[in-house]
């Protein structure tokens, strides 16, 4: 019984390897993927604020965005393979290189940085949800927003706060926990939504001053000295921003390419993720460019270029276009909460107590945990340098990256022996010294030093854009070493 106890204990529905049956997931479905991981108020934000950041022209910024994707274009497809081959969630395959007990607690730091943000995300998303209320409470009665009742604030939150928060966590939950196939039509339907919300929006803002936008637009196309020496620390250091947002995708992408139905299939919608950005950034910025000069043209004074959706929406004196546009953005932030925070967290969970959770109970603890997290952003969080913490955990994404590319394609050679992916039996092949992978766990720390001094030594702070390469690049040779000894 104990043996046959060792042979499952280690399962769960939800982690178990998909059936080659079950890998419908093609090159679309991954272009959406990657539409829904760039279509957030914070790429939004980060792509656009390059062109001013920078004081650059388009063509220099997207150069650089589109050397940074390039590279998540190839690690995804390398830490993508073995997931799509085998079937099997990020946490899984982490128990090949650092054991089935190390994997426990190694993707741990995945699900401790993927609830706190998506905590964060939930805060900002109901912040969406309660700008709607507010315009539907001033459409019926402008003056009741001035009732006592509005007026008593608890953790910098009034009612309308608390209500939206609520509603954004219970909405995120029914969403989320109804299992793999409807989370798929819920990320193909928002990644087309939001776009066609953009092409709306744009349509709105070229109606009136098409000219002008385009005439703007053109002013920031500089085709000479592209190449010139002085663009070329600013083109590596745009394409390491870039690279940075996606860093967490890329560690934990098996959780989705173990769904999709081929190779083939994986290297073209990765490649997607090129197209899909060239659009998202064109979309952007001219979407910026137009919402300035349209304030301009009615004497709105802002005191820079606004580069955050919500802030450009809430200048507009349009109820209808501030409707429309709030409602694409709970789309977005919701369906880049699941892809980004949601699912690894979940699938972290579900590998940590395989026996015990299932889709409903993980969701609960995520859904409490990120509401703590969300009520306490704003009073407290916030304040305390949080951003720290969450670069130097996400410091141990690098090298975790590093020593899983190394072992599955240098020390295991593609090989992985299915059965013991699942078993905690002693004899089997992944159970190493007590369940942890010593020279896994060494190799990582290693990495995880040289990757945090980029964020913790100022000497060192300019290469934080590239702390995870480093990290991984570290970790990676330290761990083929220690491997082949």
């Amino acid at each position: 019984m104990i043996q046959d106890k060792g042979k499952i204990e280690l399962t769960n529905w939800e982690i178990v390897s998909v059936n080659p049956n079950d890998k419908l997931w093609d090159w679309k479905d991954l272009f959406c993927l990657w539409s829904v991981s760039i279509q957030s108020i914070i790429a939004f934000s980060l792509i656009t604020s390059l062109y001013l950041i920078y004081d650059l022209n388009f063509l220099i910024v997207l150069i650089g965005c589109l050397i940074g994707t390039f590279f998540v274009y190839i690690f995804s497809n390398l830490i993508g393979k073995p997931s799509q081959a085998h079937g099997i969630p990020f946490p899984v395959f982490l128990r090949i290189s650092m054991g089935v007990s190390g994997a426990k607690y190694v993707s741990l730091i995945r699900g401790f940085v993927g609830i706190f943000m998506f905590g964060i995300q939930t805060y900002f998303l109901s912040k969406s949800i309660g700008y709607l209320i507010r315009i539907c409470i001033h459409f019926f009665d402008n003056n009741i927003m001035d009732q006592e009742l509005f007026l008593i604030f608890l953790m910098q939150m009034n009612i309308v706060d608390w209500f939206s928060l609520i509603f954004a966590i219970i909405f995120q939950f029914f969403l989320f926990t109804n299992g793999h196939s409807f989370n798929k039509l819920f990320i193909n339907f928002s990644a087309i939504f939001v776009y066609l919300g953009l092409i709306l929006f744009l349509a709105v803002l070229t109606s009136q001053y098409s000219k002008d936008l385009f005439d703007s637009f053109e002013n920031i196309l500089i085709y000479e000295n592209i190449l010139y020496k002085e663009n070329i620390v600013p083109i590596l250091t745009i394409s390491g921003t870039i690279f940075a947002y996606f860093s967490m995708i890329i560690v934990n992408f098996g959780d989705y390419s173990r769904y999709v139905a081929n190779q083939k299939e994986l290297n073209k919608g990765n490649l997607s993720l090129l197209i899909n950005l060239i659009i998202f950034s064109l979309f952007s910025v001219l979407i910026v460019l137009g919402s300035d000069i349209v304030l301009a043209k009615n004497s709105i004074d802002v005191e820079k270029i606004l580069t955050n959706p919500t802030d450009i929406i809430g200048k507009f004196d349009n109820i209808t276009l501030s409707v429309i546009a709030l409602f694409f953005i709970v789309f977005a932030s919701a369906s880049t909460n699941l892809i980004a925070n949601y699912i690894p967290t979940q699938n972290t969970l579900l590998n940590f107590l395989p026996s015990k959770l299932n889709l409903k109970s993980s969701g609960v603890i995520i859904a409490f945990f990120a509401f703590l997290i969300a009520i306490f952003w704003q009073p407290l969080l916030s304040q305390i340098g949080i951003l720290s913490f969450l670069d130097t955990a996400s410091s141990f994404f690098g090298p975790i990256f590093g020593i899983v590319i190394v072992d599955y394609y240098f020390i295991k050679k593609e090989k992985i022996v299915n059965k013991d992916i699942f078993s905690s039996l002693t004899d089997s092949a992944y159970y190493y010294s007590g369940g942890w992978h010593i020279k896994g766990i060494y190799s990582l720390l290693i990495g995880f030093i040289f990757s945090s001094v980029t964020i913790w030594n100022v000497d060192f702070n300019f290469l934080q854009s590239y702390s995870w390469l480093i990290g991984a690049f570290v970790s990676s040779i330290t761990y083929y070493l220690l491997a082949t000894r």
